[in-house]
């Protein structure tokens, strides 16, 4: 209920609908008792009170009734299409089905191995440090860098969910053994069997009319034809199961052409009939359903296997005839395409196996590259001038480049050009230039230290130093726990704590233990001699990254 006074402004009320924003009024009839004079429609009497003479057919006004109004709409027998009284209603509109549950198996994107090998070796020669995750997408960019991996999975029971079954003809992969079947009989019919037509009897009789489907358009005969319910029940079983029969029987339209006529007539004035290939004996089939029935007899252990897992090439994948299947790869793509955490995972898996590092910018964005960021102490550390003075240039130039690297400590002169340029001569077409001693050394330089981890060079070409650790802070003490006041109290012996078997020397320290070494004095530890330090770059083991979402930063060493 609103606290607001009348004159002033409710914007709650104006985002209202308008029904919504009117005045609350007390509804007309809230004091009526009832007693309504006039009469409702139906009744039977008339307005003066008596009762209503009822109505003839020769009356004025009456209209005569016939035997189809009750089921006319608006009729006597209802109110009209909508009436509740039992006239003609609407026909209901049939749901459409749903759409078929896709195949409980395990569909897993891989990179292609060839290509990450060729990944691996062109960051090893660069030294440069690439996201994971932009590589991941560079590999979803074409299908012929990825495998994708299909497998069973098993339900709580133990049994299978889905079956698979791969034809050997082609290696294309299929959830039901009748789909394998009907497609190895569909795309290589001609290595099992031959087709061969003999001229036959045609039908006998005068026909003026056959049927033909409305969505293929095939002849299927004439209605009073002995062949005709099988055609038509067959049509419907191979190209149009998913529809209702009676709604595709509607469907068929009977056609009057004598073109069309005499078309059905010629079809059946031959016969085809199969002669089997590849057996030991000559065997002849009158039927399609009988050389399905020899094919599963004779080849299909042959050619049909089921599998647990298979591989298959991302094109050939994507190319599957199964259509439940097919579904199941678009999906698993599209799902990478928006977020490769699972294809970023296993690459990071087949780098380590190459040797590449991984490591962190700001904790969020994963790279792989030849080594792991290692910061330098140059006080600490004895190194060249020359390796100094890149340090202090990339850490005080902001997104440092090679280019602006060698501009700054090896400059390239050119006084052979200038003297050219001088003399007027037209100079001749230029050749690539040989680095210089002083930028070669440079080079090797940078190559070191990219090497090392001591500096980082990214996709895009910049250059940075690893930063210094962050010092970890310090830890607390556990806490001891307190002891009773009678053990406080209790006097501690020598002989109470030697124990009834004597302690190795790698036994972790027990209670019993430590009061025995604070009763035992021990001996003063001798000095220990200096040791001298050789500073070497630590040769870490590669790990694959927990894998997390990216961001941008800079890397720290760890």
């Amino acid at each position: 209920m609103s606290t607001l006074p009348d004159n002033a402004l409710d914007l709650e009320k104006l985002f209202l609908p308008a029904w919504a924003q009117e005045s609350a009024t007390p509804k007309s009839y809230a004091h009526f008792e009832g007693g309504d004079e006039r009469p409702r429609r139906g009744d039977d009497r008339d307005r003066r009170g008596g009762p209503r003479p009822p109505r003839r057919e020769g009356d004025r006004g009456a209209a005569p009734r016939r035997e189809g109004d009750r089921n006319r709409p608006g009729g006597q027998g209802g109110r009209g299409p909508m009436g509740s009284g039992g006239g003609d209603r609407p026909e209901r509109r049939e749901r459409p089905e749903p759409p078929p549950a896709l195949p409980e198996v395990s569909v897993t994107l891989m990179p292609e191995e060839k290509g990450v090998e060729s990944l691996a070796r062109q960051i090893k020669s660069t030294g440069r440090a690439f996201p994971l995750f932009d590589i991941a997408r560079l590999i979803l960019e074409k299908p012929e860098r990825y495998v994708i991996s299909f497998a069973l999975e098993k339900r709580p029971d133990g049994s299978v969910a889905q079956q698979l079954f791969l034809c050997a003809m082609d290696d294309t992969l299929w959830v039901s053994e009748n789909e394998a079947v009907t497609h190895v009989l569909k795309k290589h019919f001609d290595t099992f069997y031959q087709s061969e037509r003999t001229a036959t009897e045609p039908p006998k009789g005068s026909y003026t009319f056959v049927a033909q489907c409305g969505f293929s358009g095939e002849i299927l005969g004439p209605p009073n034809y002995h062949d005709y319910q099988n055609q038509l029940r067959k049509l419907h079983a191979e190209r149009f199961a998913r529809m209702p029969f009676d709604a595709f029987k509607a469907r068929v339209r009977i056609v009057r052409d004598e073109e069309v006529v005499k078309k059905w007539v010629e079809g059946l004035s031959w016969k085809t009939e199969y002669i089997g290939l590849n057996i030991p004996e000559p065997l002849r089939l009158h039927s399609l359903e009988e050389v399905e029935k020899h094919f599963r007899e004779v080849h299909k252990d042959a050619i049909i296997k089921p599998v647990d897992r298979v591989k298959l090439g991302g094109v050939a994948a994507r190319n599957l005839r199964s259509p439940g299947l097919l579904q199941l790869v678009r999906q698993a793509c599209e799902d990478q395409r928006r977020f490769p955490l699972q294809l970023a995972t296993i690459l990071s898996q087949q780098f380590a196996g190459h040797g590449l590092q991984f490591f962190k910018v700001n904790k969020t964005l994963t790279h792989v590259s030849v080594a792991r960021p290692h910061f330098l102490d140059l006080d600490s550390t004895p190194v060249s001038e020359m390796i100094k003075q890149i340090i202090a240039f990339i850490d005080k130039t902001p997104k440092c480049t090679r280019r602006k690297l060698l501009e700054a400590l090896a400059p390239v002169t050119a006084p052979a050009a200038a003297s050219e340029a001088a003399s007027g001569e037209v100079p001749a077409p230029a050749e690539p230039a040989q680095a210089s001693p002083q930028q070669s050394a440079v080079i090797m330089d940078l190559h070191w230290l990219i090497h090392q981890g001591h500096v980082i060079e990214f996709a895009n070409g910049t250059l940075e130093t690893a930063k210094k650790p962050l010092p970890k802070p310090p830890q607390q003490p556990r806490p001891q726990p307190k002891k009773s006041p009678a053990a406080q109290a209790k006097p501690v012996s020598a002989q109470e704590n030697i124990p009834a078997h004597p302690v190795p020397v790698d036994a972790p320290l027990t209670e019993s233990s430590a009061e025995l070494d604070a009763v035992v004095e021990p001996l003063p530890a001798e000095p220990e001699a200096p040791v001298a330090v050789q500073v070497s770059a630590p040769a870490e083991a590669a790990q694959p990254p927990a894998v997390d979402a990216p961001h941008t930063g800079e890397a720290r060493s760890e």
